[in-house]
């Protein structure tokens, strides 16, 4: 599951997602995603940390009360001073974060990502 406010990104991490053997599903709103969530827990969550009317330090405190444990993704394109603090907070809040990956991403770099992520998922 993903969630970005930019329609062309969330395309794109969506399709590299299928490519490494995910299902994605793409919310742009925070309600949408939380009730995406709740109403079907995902093997993974990337997320965007800056987007209209939310902050994805909340999500990252949504996911921890939720008691996620599968991994988590950042991708931003805030300064990287910034994604290596929320990385550290998901962390401390007990998240299995995994990343940052920081915008504009490379393709080569994401998907290498997902399928190092997707190898720890199978069972």
């Amino acid at each position: 599951m993903l969630i970005d406010d930019e329609p062309a990104l969330a395309d794109f991490l969506a399709s590299a997602a299928r490519e490494c053997g995910f299902e994605p599903h793409i919310s742009e709103h925070d309600e949408d995603f939380r009730a995406q969530f709740v109403a079907d827990r995902p093997e993974m969550v990337a997320l965007d940390l800056g987007m209209p009317g939310m902050d994805g330090v909340e999500l990252l405190r949504f996911l921890a009360d939720q008691d996620y444990s599968a991994p988590v993704l950042i991708v931003s394109g805030f300064d990287r001073r910034v994604l290596e603090s929320a990385f550290r907070l998901g962390e401390a809040l007990g998240l299995n974060m995994a990343g940052p990956v920081e915008k504009p991403v490379r393709l080569e770099d994401l998907e290498t990502t997902l399928n190092e992520l997707k190898a720890t998922l199978v069972q």
